[in-house]
């Protein structure tokens, strides 16, 4: 995982990941960038797909097709060399609203979770031009949660690192 050196935007900025109960969890980080741009970073597949993969984690982002709208789909698939065949996600966005909210169904499973991304706006002093990001799960079982825990959401931090890195090159 990428360090996040002493005066780093990702050291000033650290990814927050924390159970909140039995079925959620939440991750919150603030980035250096205005939240239209942040908000852009999530709803446009041909920046999304440059920060989303953890590098760490060997997959590449073979495809990234998404419909960001109400009511509208995703699909991505990924590679890895350990597995022959392609992992393909996908679901429904259930909300959008720019600069503001982003809400999607995670359906390759049963166990798949609903997550909700917010962009919030900082104009405090100190904090102009900054955006705190918040992603909500919640999984259908605690279960779920424990697996995604053990699993894919490790790599949260170091996508958002991934993220930083982005938004530091539009900003």
């Amino acid at each position: 995982m990428p360090s996040e050196k002493e005066g780093s935007p990702a050291a000033m900025n650290r990814t927050d990941v924390k159970r909140k109960s039995d079925r959620e969890l939440v991750v919150t980080r603030t980035f250096d960038a205005p939240v239209h741009i942040v908000f852009e970073a999530w709803s446009k597949p041909e920046l999304f797909k440059r920060w989303w993969v953890p590098k760490s984690a060997g997959m590449t982002l073979v495809s990234c097709d998404m419909d960001i709208r109400t009511g509208g789909t995703y699909r991505l698939v990924f590679r890895h060399p350990a597995f022959d065949q392609p992992m393909a996600f996908f679901g429904t966005y259930k909300e959008v609203t720019p600069h503001k909210r982003i809400v999607w169904t995670n359906e390759e499973s049963d166990q798949g979770a609903v997550t909700t991304v917010t962009f919030d706006g900082l104009a405090v002093e100190g904090h102009a031009g900054k955006t705190r990001v918040t992603l909500h799960e919640l999984y259908p079982t605690p279960a779920a949660l424990d697996a995604a825990l053990a699993g894919s959401a490790q790599g949260l931090p170091e996508q958002f690192v991934q993220l930083d890195d982005l938004l530091a090159d539009r900003s």
